[in-house]
């Protein structure tokens, strides 16, 4: 079974959805997408997998977003694609694909909707929140 993760390594809730797969028992394929982009046709396949418009999947924190005026609705879906292949960290994070689906992962934990196995046990953010209690059940 293959998972996929679009990983930034220096963002944390990107840490945590990967550290959530791997209690999974899985070990993704990890794509650190800032220095290995997708291609166009792999960017829009994710987009439309996710069923999101480039828009929505566009990262304003951190990001040349105000500079390039990204909020402005003139731009269409293909100019934002554009912008998000020529500034990849526009392209907000992480992606994951699995055989039961491919999500934006924020919060982390969304995760563990498409896992094939989401039974991880107890899972602590490193931020300290607990997303998995001792007895296995899910905190809200």
């Amino acid at each position: 079974m293959t998972i996929t993760i679009y990983h930034n390594p220096d963002c944390g809730t990107s840490r945590n959805t990967l550290a959530i797969i791997r209690q999974s028992g899985e070990e993704p394929d990890v794509i650190e997408y800032l220095k290995n982009p997708p291609s166009r046709e792999r960017l829009v396949e994710l987009i439309k997998a996710m069923g999101m418009t480039p828009r929505e999947l566009l990262r304003e924190k951190g990001t040349p977003y105000a500079e390039l005026n990204l909020g402005d609705p003139k731009w269409t879906d293909d100019e934002i694609v554009d912008f998000m292949l020529a500034h990849p960290v526009l392209i907000n994070r992480p992606i994951v694909v699995t055989p039961l689906g491919t999500m934006l992962a924020r919060p982390s934990e969304a995760v563990l909707d498409i896992l094939p196995n989401p039974d991880i046990g107890p899972f602590t953010k490193e931020d300290g929140e607990v997303v998995i209690d001792a007895q296995g059940k899910r905190v809200a």
